[in-house]
């Protein structure tokens, strides 16, 4: 992934549209990153709870953030029979870009650049990630 982080930071665009009331809680983000995971046709309540780390919640909390999930418009949900079917609405790496844009406006100033020197300063990066941040710089620029 972190490769994938570092080749979208080369790439990434001034202004998402993202609004302030979709962004995700730590604990959506937790349960987005399960549905993601798994949702390919969707997935009921009890097989993400399967997926869920220690410690799991109680399955109506789940079912809580599954609630507000679907309320602003990430979750679509389905009824298949006497069963709910979660499915996202929007694909992680669409998210992430927004997350990451929002980011870069509010603590770079808009500045990709300012947001990658951040990372390299303050990461503990081996050798292989030099590398690889440096042939995917180098491939944006067509060398």
């Amino acid at each position: 992934m972190f490769s994938t982080l570092l080749e979208y930071l080369c790439i990434i665009k001034h202004d998402t549209g993202m609004k302030k009331n979709k962004q995700l809680t730590k604990v959506e983000t937790q349960v987005m990153n399960i549905l993601w995971d798994l949702a390919s046709e969707g997935v009921t309540s009890s097989e993400m709870m399967e997926h869920y780390p220690e410690p799991k919640p109680a399955m109506t909390t789940l079912l809580t953030f599954l609630k507000r999930l679907t309320e602003k418009e990430f979750v679509k949900t389905e009824k298949q029979g006497k069963l709910l079917r979660f499915t996202p609405l929007i694909a992680r790496e669409e998210y992430t870009q927004q997350y990451l844009t929002e980011a870069k406006n509010t603590f770079f100033g808009g500045s990709p650049t300012s947001l990658v020197s951040f990372f390299v300063n303050h990461e503990q990066l081996n050798d292989d990630e030099i590398s690889e941040l440096l042939r995917i710089i180098k491939e944006k620029q067509g060398l």
